[in-house]
């Protein structure tokens, strides 16, 4: 599993790191990320991490890119490979500093992509456990922006299991943390608030209002959405998933 991975980090590295601080390269990485250069950001984070084991926000950051990255990967393999790795740096981030939300939420993150090839109670205890986490990073920092879309993404996909489909989790493995789509707006507004330009958030909100019957404010997010100014690699996608769902639910 870890191949594809390793060959990823050995094509980005080259000599020479040490000449720099850890904070040096964090600081490249960061203009990088926001330059959109992922992979260049991937490599400085790595370079930061390689001189300091215990630099904090390259660890968190790394989960964050692999869970990233490793969605846009070919296959279902090669993307649970970033998505171990993203867990294992975030697993890293919380032993490094137990008091800072970010890695709370990044586990959260990572836990969730990795939960998708799951099934069973192995999934039942993994969607547990992310709302634990992202309940962790909000009581660290209640203005985390992206661990509040966490938490509205998973009321989202709790909510939308069918009566059936809970009846049976709570049988076989014990039943999941009450959800609602009620709650998954509130989260996903609460995110909006602090932090405004962030894509996909929107598109998510967006999906919220409308299954719960609100086409006014989910029309009202997409057609923001073009506005938000691209910080991943994804958001062009995202708005572009946006405008076709504006078209289709206009119609």
């Amino acid at each position: 599993m870890k191949t594809l991975f390793l060959h990823f980090v050995l094509a980005l590295c080259c000599l020479g790191a040490a000449a720099q601080s850890d904070a040096e390269f964090v600081q490249l990485a960061e203009r990088q990320e926001a330059e959109l250069n992922e992979h260049g950001a991937f490599e400085n984070f790595r370079k930061a991490l390689n001189i300091n084991p215990s630099n904090h926000t390259a660890l968190w950051k790394l989960s964050e890119l692999c869970s990233r990255i490793g969605k846009r990967q070919a296959t279902k393999q090669q993307q649970q490979e970033f998505y171990v790795y993203g867990k294992s740096y975030a697993q890293r981030a919380i032993q490094v500093a137990p008091t800072a939300a970010d890695g709370y939420y990044v586990l959260a993150v990572s836990m969730g992509r990795l939960a998708l090839a799951q099934s069973g109670k192995e999934r039942v205890r993994s969607v547990k456990e992310i709302r634990t986490l992202i309940e962790k990073a909000l009581a660290l920092h209640p203005r985390h922006g992206r661990a509040w879309h966490v938490l509205g993404k998973w009321h989202y996909e709790v909510s939308n299991l069918g009566i059936f489909e809970k009846a049976a989790l709570k049988v076989a493995y014990g039943g999941l943390p009450p959800a609602s789509l009620k709650e998954s707006i509130a989260a996903y507004e609460r995110a909006k608030v602090y932090e405004p330009a962030f894509a996909l958030n929107f598109l998510e909100l967006a999906k919220a209002y409308h299954r719960n019957d609100n086409d006014e404010k989910a029309f009202e997010q997409l057609r923001a959405l073009p506005a938000v100014p691209n910080k991943t690699l994804d958001d062009a996608r995202i708005k572009s998933e946006g405008a076709r769902l504006l078209k289709e639910w206009s119609e």
